[in-house]
């Protein structure tokens, strides 16, 4: 057993030697760190907390509830329970501070409990590997409350000490299920984990099962953080060496392609915790897709019970594209925070505008730690499922409840509607008490539509559920899944994802559209967007052929119209459009949510005579050119493109670029010396980048590149986060 660090004051030791001979021997165990994770898991596994099958002896007719000195139990165990049992009625948590051995068989002969709070902890800034340690708050205020025990000739335990007075606050009943030492994972406890565990659930859903079944938090006997770590030590145990094989697949992988990226958190030293990792092609797909991302943890699906993690985003087909994949054995805060960095890394540090995961408090909090600035939404989906578990009753006593709930959250069109249909429905069905309610209510704004709108999510409906959402794994992975055969699956899963991304460039690019309308704006749409973007489009262009639009208000640059549908005066849009810049914005906010213009604008567009689309209203993202052209910005030039680009788009790149040069540089006659100097700069490069056949790029692990006019060609490369040797020398590299 391991035991928290000791403070050696003079009163313990003086304390602790009263009755001792020759014989005995002072042995202090050595310690763990005061480390939440590493103490809990501990105490999970079973070794702070023993339920003792004999107490203290008691007299006939008396109840025995504190103790005093000279009291005696059957055994060492016995001993420690009944104080860590005194401690929980009382309001402190227990730890083992020291102990004595015998010189002649080294037998343990005498144990000192203590108040955890006993003494002050000595801080040490870093690990023993170098690692600088993360602060902790201080637990430790010297507290003096212990109880020491010495084992008699007859083999009986007696209390040699006790010192009863603490020196801090005690612990309220309500609050002392917290307290380390009388937090236990008891074994109906985890049986009822590993069945739940088992079926997909996560910590989040177990705790609120075990809320329920032992009918208070209270009552449980640990904290969410104590099922974590379980479920974590359970994996672990189960997974054996079969981590093995995915470790030398990724190794593999990485031999073969330097760019290909993985990272394991912890070290041969510590126990294995999460694996992530990346091909070259899911961090090229991040270049061009990576505006909003959706991390599915659902994958609690194989007999290990592992949360298989991948991050996808969605492609210019609207088709699922992947953008790494993770292995969780933990599902702590930290481990979510070390993904979310690993990953970022891997994406070349460019956060994305917004991430879609489940609905779950660990991962929000890493989100929000790692990710400030990227709008994070909880999978409406996901909350609709957990409707199904939580108001299993109402729904079974009100057939109608589910699709009135739907309907409040999905087509309201307003957050006042919203919060008027929201209140009326739990009103009508007595739920204002409800505590999943309420708590899904109070985190509204992240996963309700009308709240969500002003945000690209790259979603074409609100109504219905996005390709994209849907699992990418789904039909390569399931319960029967070892991780040996997963491995075989990804691999299987990631080129049936390619064809289907392939056959939908053959169709766009082979397949004529019909058109519907003579309008110039559906022929332009058609030779820009893909299919099916394009088939989304005609859609919205077709129907305004149905609405009204009438000035409501003009200003000096904008005129605000009133849309819409007609007969249907009752639900209308408000449009504001400013003619000058051909801009405009709806009260809908589709283009903000998907990016393509909604009927709305493009009512208003027909009434005005806007017979094209302005280019500002054409994502690149939804074209049939999406993955086409250099990458030029600072998120972009990191990776390189697995394809080579058409004559006709590198003249048209190069021809913009060179067009900056000139603009600028007419401008005064410093500039212009500047400008030719540049352009000077860039021939004697391009000469340079001939005469090595032009191969400037990734080639067998080496990034050829001019280091300026003298350096060699095959330096290896630092302007990549590619996984490939660094190099102190500057280097400029290109993209072929």
């Amino acid at each position: 057993m391991e035991f928290e660090p000791l403070s050696l004051g003079n009163e313990v030791i003086e304390f602790d030697m009263i009755g001792i001979g020759d014989d005995a021997a002072i042995d202090i165990e050595h310690p763990v760190e005061d480390d939440d994770d590493l103490v809990e898991n501990a105490s999970v596994a079973g070794s702070t907390v023993l339920s003792a099958p004999m107490g203290p002896h008691i007299p006939d007719g008396e109840t025995i509830l504190e103790p005093y000195q000279g009291m005696d139990f059957e055994s060492e165990e016995a001993a420690k329970a009944f104080y860590n049992s005194y401690a929980r009625r009382i309001g402190f948590s227990t730890r083992v501070s020291m102990s004595r051995r015998s010189r002649r068989d080294g037998a343990i002969i005498q144990r000192s409990f203590v108040c955890a709070k006993e003494g002050f902890r000595v801080e040490k800034e870093k690990h023993h590997d170098g690692r600088v340690k993360r602060p902790r708050a201080e637990t430790r205020v010297g507290c003096k409350a212990m109880m020491v025990v010495k084992i008699q000739n007859s083999g009986r335990w007696i209390v040699s000490a006790f010192v009863k007075d603490h020196n801090h606050e005690l612990v309220p009943p309500d609050k002392v299920h917290c307290l380390r030492s009388h937090r236990h994972v008891s074994g109906p406890a985890k049986s009822l984990i590993d069945t739940l565990q088992g079926a997909g659930i996560g910590p989040s859903g177990i705790m609120s099962a075990l809320i329920k079944e032992y009918g208070g938090i209270s009552n449980i006997g640990f904290t969410e953080r104590d099922c974590r770590n379980y479920m974590r030590s359970s994996r672990q145990r189960t997974l054996g060496g079969d981590t093995q094989v995915l470790l030398d697949y990724l190794r593999s992988k990485q031999v073969e392609d330097p760019s290909f990226f993985y990272a394991v958190q912890g070290d041969e030293e510590h126990c294995m915790s999460n694996i992530f990792w990346a091909d070259p092609k899911a961090r090229t797909n991040y270049t061009y897709f990576g505006d909003t991302v959706t991390l599915d943890t659902t994958y609690r699906s194989n007999r290990y019970r592992l949360p298989f993690a991948p991050f996808t985003g969605v492609n210019h087909h609207g088709q699922p594209v992947l953008f790494g994949c993770a292995l969780l054995i933990n599902e702590s805060e930290a481990s979510f925070i070390w993904l979310f960095k690993t990953w970022l890394e891997a994406m070349s540090s460019k956060p994305p505008i917004s991430i879609t995961t489940d609905h779950d408090r660990v991962i929000r909090v890493a989100i929000n730690h790692v990710f400030p600035d990227t709008r994070h939404r909880f999978c409406k989906w996901h909350i609709f499922k957990e409707c199904q578990e939580k108001l299993s009753y109402v729904l079974s006593d009100h057939p109608n409840f589910e699709a009135e709930f739907h309907k409040c959250v999905n087509l309201t069109e307003s957050i006042e509607e919203f919060e008027s249909c929201w209140l009326s429905l739990i009103d009508r069905y007595d739920l204002r008490e409800h505590e999943w309610l309420q708590a899904i209510y109070g985190d509204r704004r992240q996963w309700v539509p009308v709240y969500l709108r002003d945000t690209f999510f790259a979603e074409m409906s609100i109504t219905q559920r996005s390709d994209s959402i849907n699992s990418y794994f789904d039909g390569y992975v399931n319960a029967s899944t070892t991780l040996q055969l997963f491995v075989k699956q990804y691999e299987k899963a990631l080129e049936s994802r390619y064809e289907k991304e392939v056959k939908a460039d053959y169709d766009t690019i082979n397949t004529a559209p019909v058109l519907k309308t003579p309008s110039p704006m559906e022929k332009q749409a058609a030779g820009l967007f893909t299919r099916r973007l394009f088939m989304k489009f005609q859609e919205e262009l077709v129907v305004t052929l149905t609405f009204l639009a009438s000035i409501v208000e003009e200003e000096e640059m904008v005129t605000v119209y009133r849309v819409e549908k007609y007969g249907e005066s009752h639900r209308a849009y408000l449009v504001r459009f400013n003619i000058f810049e051909m801009k405009a914005t709806c009260s809908c906010q589709m283009f903000e949510f998907s990016g393509l213009l909604c009927r709305h604008i493009l009512t208003v567009f027909r009434v005005t005579n806007v017979l094209t689309l302005p280019s500002h209203y054409i994502l690149k993202r939804w074209t049939r050119n999406a993955k086409s052209g250099v990458v030029l910005d600072e998120h972009n030039s990191g990776l390189l493109y697995g394809a080579r680009e058409s004559l006709t788009v590198r003249y048209n790149n190069l021809r913009h670029e060179a067009l900056k040069y000139v603009d600028e540089g007419v401008t005064s006659p410093e500039v212009y010396n500047v400008a030719m100097s540049a352009l000077q700069d860039a021939a004697n490069k391009l000469a340079f980048a001939k005469k090595n056949s032009g191969s400037v790029g990734i080639s067998n692990g080496t990034c050829k590149a001019e280091l300026y006019q003298k350096s060699e060609a095959n330096k290896n490369c630092t302007s990549h986060q590619c996984g490939l040797e660094q190099s102190s020398s500057k280097v400029s590299c290109l993209p072929r």
